[in-house]
């Protein structure tokens, strides 16, 4: 057990009204491990610094390190004008209007698609589309001597506190241990090799990739280098260059480095330090310049000042959150491939949670950096050139939720990469506003990349979603809420004026509704059937896309408001919102997924597009909307839990929205059922990789990030113009707290609590305004203090409000 004073809000968790500090005691280990080495590689130890990414397998003869760059993308920009599109436009819709879904569908798969292969269906590593590729890998090969014992002891560990991987064993007599680490400080992968026996080190290093590279050696190291895929480029054939680049130090005399045009070899060495830079040259700069930087700034530094600098660096971010429900030191003690099969066989493990938790947080420290690029589906780790999905970004729920947590988890400068890049592709998506739909304003569809590919997918039953820059929009408009940074909602104001622009001219009206609609549009990757059974996916309207564009036109409404600006823009989207068609519920209870009640062609599918206002949405709610939300409730229970990981993912925070803890538990325990399933098997349904990678199947980043959302929702949100603590508590949390949460409005929060009830909480204010708290409807006495003092706060509906300045502090003990 650690005894931990979390030092924030003037320099303590509370201040309570005797101005004591409360001391947090914080149980469990921010750690993980296996006893033998990785055989696959969702066994491996996910290391990252937003940039750069390090994957070591931990064997023991020979090891491999899978190295990742997060702008290491083939393809390039390239021309996806369809010249038929907008011609073929009016005829789409009227076949729409007219009931001949199908027919519709047909006429966009000749049509309205992009031009090309688009992203080749997921295989877009030798298209201009491109693919996130690996980088390479870093190969070791360790000598040890011939009368060596069999290894003993062996633990492979990845912590989560200094973000750094160890491995240990014994062998001969020997022990050896390794560190690793992707340093926050100095930008470079550094592993530490040492044997408590002289001279016991004997290591062989190689870096090579599966196509395009060529190595050559260079002083104390080598150096990977090459050039990517490009295609039929607006640029040019070829892609962009990248370099890796690998220096051996040796601290100790006596150690020999031989080196050959495409091996080093270390002998007789105690101690061995690696440095790894990688780069590419797609941000502008000169590869082998960024390298040179890399290892110039690092001269002379000895070890143990690259990690705690490293060390120093990642704790601003990741030490900003404690989360704890209690543990049980048996179940931490096993190995995670088997404390993750005791979970679903016995559970009693709540320490896993909030280590998922804070893994969820780890990963995403790891995978983006502010001026990168944010996470990609696989974050920032593959391990192959055609990652599944070309590892892009998917619009229709993926990128968006990889940024879930960052805002809830105190991790706000991270969702800028995400806010850059939706900024970056308004000059594209306004040209495909123009082409395909003869709109003002800019538009994109489902697939995105690093290229600013902005037009509709290549298959019309997926692709011809056009809500993404909405969904997109409400990622800007939600660090705003966060933040309360008035700067900041000037600068990208006019991003999501134009994304609304776009709507206001693209909307027609339905004849048969006289609603406004979204034509041609899909409820995302989902199909109904149509009368006479076949089966459809494209349609006029859906009821995600009235979702987001009522938020879309209430976020721009409300920002031109706080700006004072665009007053007669603000009229028309009044007006155009007025005209969508509600959020409806069908015959049978549940809510319309369409804007008829056609049955699904898959009841259980994984796509849950029609709750969007229930989260990340907040339209539908139990106390505004209880209809609706019990229409909802209907809804998950009829389209079940079972399903992919991210999917899963995203039903937690559905179910922490209606308040139901314990169906919130069921799911995040059924998101962290042990898979060993590494390709496409929907049929198996998803869960978790040994090391903690969520299985789409495969390994999609989503569902971590999701699962990391839920589990804040779990314990706090902010969505309802209140702050509400333990919405949806479990009974397995029942005991616990955790501090550093942020809330809407710019509050960061904590909590205590006792027997599943708070006993104290706290709002620390990042900025001035009105902040509001639900008080538990049980409650029976409570003290409130500004800061230190008691004050007495209005409670009106069960609701304390309260007025608030930077840097003050409130608490409330029950």
């Amino acid at each position: 057990m650690n005894r931990v004073k979390v030092f924030f809000w003037v320099s303590c968790l509370f201040v309570c009204g005797c101005g004591k500090v409360v001391e947090i005691v914080t149980r469990g280990d921010l750690s993980y491990h296996f006893d033998a080495p990785a055989s696959v590689w969702e066994e491996t130890l996910p290391l990252g610094n937003g940039r750069i990414g390090l994957m070591p397998d931990g064997g023991v003869e020979q090891e491999n390190c899978v190295l990742n760059e997060i702008s290491m993308w083939s393809g390039s920009r390239q021309n996806t004008d369809n010249p038929a599109a907008a011609g073929a436009l009016p005829e789409i819709r009227r076949l729409l209007f007219e009931g001949r879904n199908d027919e519709a569908q047909e006429l966009m798969y000749k049509t309205f698609v992009c031009r090309g292969e688009g992203g080749g269906r997921g295989n877009g590593a030798s298209l201009p589309y491109g693919s996130y590729q690996v980088l390479g890998n870093l190969r070791l090969r360790y000598s040890f001597n011939e009368d060596a014992e069999e290894v003993s002891g062996y633990r492979r560990e990845l912590n989560l506190d200094r973000a750094v991987a160890t491995v240990s064993f014994k062998k001969g007599g020997t022990t050896f241990r390794r560190e690793a680490f992707t340093s926050f400080a100095a930008d470079l992968a550094v592993i530490y090799l040492c044997a408590d026996s002289e001279k016991a080190l004997n290591v062989s290093i190689s870096l090579d990739r599966p196509e395009r590279y060529a190595v050559s050696p260079g002083g104390s190291g080598l150096q990977m280098s090459g050039r990517l895929f490009g295609g039929d480029s607006l640029k040019a054939p070829e892609g962009i260059r990248y370099g890796a680049r690998v220096r051996v130090i040796l601290p100790r005399d006596g150690q020999q480095i031989i080196t050959d045009d495409t091996l080093l070899q270390v002998k007789n060495a105690s101690e061995i330090i690696l440095l790894t830079g990688m780069a590419t040259d797609y941000f502008g700069k000169e590869v082998n310049g960024q390298l040179d930087s890399l290892f110039q700034a690092v001269e002379n530094k000895r070890y143990e000042q690259l990690k705690s600098e490293h060390e120093a660096a990642y704790r601003k971010l990741f030490s900003r959150v404690r989360v704890d429900f209690g543990y049980v030191k048996e179940k931490e003690a096993l190995p995670m491939n088997q404390r993750l099969e005791a979970f679903q066989r016995e559970g009693n493990d709540p320490s896993l949670a909030a280590l998922y938790y804070q893994f969820g947080r780890y990963l995403l420290i790891s995978s983006t950096r502010p001026g990168g690029l944010p996470p990609n589906l696989q974050g920032l780790w593959c391990h192959t050139v055609q990652t599944p999905w070309n590892g892009d970004y998917h619009l229709n729920i993926n990128l968006q939720m990889n940024l879930w947590p960052a805002e809830s988890g105190n991790l706000a400068e991270l969702h800028l990469p995400l806010i850059e890049w939706t900024k970056q592709q308004v000059e594209s998506g306004r040209h495909t506003a123009k082409v395909f739909y003869n709109a003002r304003g800019w538009v994109t569809h489902v697939l995105g990349n690093v290229w600013e590919f902005t037009a509709p997918g290549d298959h019309p039953s997926w692709g011809a979603t056009n809500t993404s820059a909405a969904w997109l929009c409400a990622h800007l408009y939600n660090h705003y809420l966060y933040t309360q940074d008035r700067a900041y909602l000037a600068g990208v104001y006019p991003v999501m004026k134009e994304a609304a622009l776009f709507f206001t001219d693209m909307l027609v009206e339905d004849p048969r509704s006289r609603y406004l609609v979204t034509a041609p549009t899909t409820s995302p990757e989902n199909a109904y059937v149509m009368p006479g059974g076949k089966r459809v996916s494209v349609c006029a309207g859906s009821a995600m896309d009235n979702q987001l564009l009522r938020e879309l036109f209430q976020n721009v409404t409300e920002a031109a408001g706080i700006l004072g600006v665009d007053g007669d823009f603000v009229k028309t989207l009044a007006d155009r919102q007025a005209r969508l068609m509600p959020t409806t519920i069908s015959p049978d209870g549940r809510i319309m997924e369409w804007m008829e009640p056609f049955p699904e062609s898959d009841p259980h599918h994984r796509h849950v597009s029609h709750l969007y206002g229930l989260y990340p949405g907040s339209e539908i709610t139990p106390e505004k909307t209880p209809e609706l939300a019990a229409a909802a409730r209907k809804t998950l229970e009829a389209r079940g839990d079972e399903s992919t990981g991210w999917s899963m993912a995203w039903k937690v925070n559905f179910w922490a929205c209606l308040r139901d803890g314990e169906h919130a538990y069921k799911l995040l325990t059924d998101l962290l059922r042990p898979c060993t399933k590494k390709g496409f098997d929907y049929e198996q349904g998803g869960g978790t990789y040994p090391n903690l990678f969520c299985a789409h199947p495969p390994f999609q980043i989503d569902g971590n990030f999701g699962g990391a959302a839920g589990i804040a929702e779990m314990l706090v949100q902010s969505r309802n113009g209140y702050i509400e603590f333990l919405p949806a508590l479990p009974a397995a949390w029942q005991t616990g707290s955790f501090s550093g949460l942020r809330v809407a409005g710019g509050g960061e929060v904590a909590a205590r609590w006792k027997n599943g009830r708070w006993q104290e909480v706290g709002l620390k204010a990042h900025a001035s305004g009105r902040f509001r708290v639900k008080l538990p409807a049980d409650r029976f006495e409570m003290s409130v203090a500004l800061n230190g003092k008691p004050v007495s706060c209005p409670v009106t509906g069960g609701i304390l409000e309260t007025g608030m300045q930077p840097e003050d502090v409130l608490t409330i003990r029950l």
